[in-house]
């Protein structure tokens, strides 16, 4: 046996004291956010009508390469953080592969995966600001479980529209977070004027987060002493996620390992961006010569069959205006699809490295993804969010290639959490009741005509 050890922990001394920001070390910077009335870059007044005023601060600036973690953020993380980077020895041996396969696993949270890493940092800044309580919306549930955690934490008030899909599908989440305190409502509803709005439009729609997030955002600036939240896509949550590649670097460098591919699974960005961001700087510098592949749902597939454009981060149309791959505001996925990465864009610091060349990206059709969960789950104990499996699924793959040519690649992938709450997806697959949406280039073609003329 290797002298690798199958889990290699940071102590607690170890673990970062600072969030990394990639934008500081990107040769070109994200696009800014675009005002839609008047098509100029968002002003830090003009976000802290919707946003706290330190997450405004982080999310505008491109060159402080390190935020320090405030003190009672660093305490919190200690009650699960560091997380361990474990050696897949099990599923390299089932595999058998000459590749060596490792996964930072974010689910030893009562929330269950990564999104506490943001969760905690937002609800920080709320209190921090005075503000009563805050808004979000949430699609497989994550996120809305990690920000009510945090806001009971923190004596936030917490509201969260969950997208109806995922409101119907998964209960035991939406109950996780009313357990906290939180107001689950299913998105679109008729609580709110856009709400009302996309119903009348679509009848019988199932929701997609474009939809949660201008009910969110809309519920936050019309309702004194609360801001909004969001839990993927914006600079400043792939900042609050860099501590997972942070982590990482650290733990491999114990063992003097370099990654030769990094995979994560990509809906908003916030896991991928978090994961990646320290190896990227080195990559971006010239120090790694590592792959970095992204992997997205094949019925929600914004990096591969999106294109590059300004477009509204909302199905309604009130949010800012980000330069993203996008496959349109209007676009909503089938409900069918078992997992979140739901969203209908991608990180704007993602897609700028993504344009650049800088990373790969690839889509894997459902079954695909929930067969690897499957194989996964049964040699390494965890039970994978379906989620993660999408990254499950190409390392898989990257391994069964190193069989072929002989190479023992070093393959690190981010297994962002569990899947105990997502049984109902995988009773679907046991039972051969899931199917593989993919939209037609029809489909697509209907909601980018739709794009904003920036």
């Amino acid at each position: 046996m290797s002298q690798i050890p199958y889990k290699i922990y940071l102590t607690e001394d170890e673990m970062p004291r600072a969030w990394y920001n990639l934008r500081a070390d990107m040769k070109k910077k994200p696009a800014p956010l675009l005002n839609p009335g008047n098509g100029q870059p968002m002003k830090a007044e003009e976000l802290e009508a919707v946003f706290c005023s330190d997450l405004v601060k982080q999310e505008l600036d491109n060159d402080t390469p390190y935020f320090e973690i405030p003190d009672e953020v660093y305490n919190f993380y200690k009650m699960y953080r560091p997380s361990p980077l474990v050696r897949a020895y099990c599923l390299e041996k089932a595999l058998d592969t000459p590749a060596h396969i490792y996964y930072k696993f974010e689910g030893n949270n009562t929330s269950g995966s990564h999104k506490l890493n943001s969760a905690i940092a937002q609800a920080y800044y709320a209190k921090k600001q005075g503000l009563k309580g805050v808004t979000t919306e949430t699609g497989a549930g994550q996120w809305g479980t990690a920000l009510s955690m945090a806001c009971s934490y923190l004596g936030l008030d917490c509201k969260v529209y969950m997208v109806k899909v995922s409101y119907e599908q998964k209960p035991f989440r939406r109950e996780v977070m009313r357990t906290y305190g939180a107001n689950v409502t299913p998105s679109p509803s008729e609580t709110t004027e856009v709400g009302r709005k996309i119903l009348k439009e679509h009848p019988g729609t199932t929701g997609s987060l474009g939809c949660a997030i201008s009910e969110a955002v809309e519920a936050a600036v019309s309702t004194p002493g609360y801001r909004y939240v969001l839990g993927s896509v914006l600079n400043q949550v792939l900042l609050h996620q860099s501590i997972i590649g942070l982590e990482t670097e650290a733990a491999l460098k114990k063992y003097d390992i370099v990654p030769d591919i990094i995979i994560g699974c990509a809906g908003g960005g916030s896991n991928l961006g978090g994961l990646i961001a320290p190896f990227m700087r080195d990559k971006i510098q010239g120090k790694l010569d590592a792959r970095i592949i992204a992997v997205e749902p094949a019925s929600c597939p914004s990096l591969t069959r999106g294109v590059y454009a300004y477009d509204f981060c909302d199905t309604g149309m009130v949010c800012p205006l980000a330069k993203m791959y996008t496959l349109g505001s209007s676009f909503i996925p089938s409900p069918n699809h078992a997992g979140g990465l739901r969203y209908h864009g991608m990180s704007s610091i993602l897609s700028q490295l993504y344009a650049d060349g800088y990373m790969e990206a690839t889509s894997a059709v459902q079954t695909d993804v929930f067969a690897a969960a499957e194989k996964f789950a049964r040699v390494e104990g965890i039970l994978p969010a379906p989620e993660s499996s999408h990254a499950i699924k190409v390392a898989i793959d990257e391994a069964l290639k190193c069989k072929q040519t002989g190479e023992a690649k070093n393959i690190v992938f981010g297994l962002t959490g569990t899947g105990y709450f997502d049984l109902v997806a995988y009773q679907k697959y046991h039972d051969g009741e899931m199917n593989d949406y993919i939209p037609t280039d029809e489909d697509l073609a209907k909601s980018l005509a739709l794009l904003p003329k920036v």
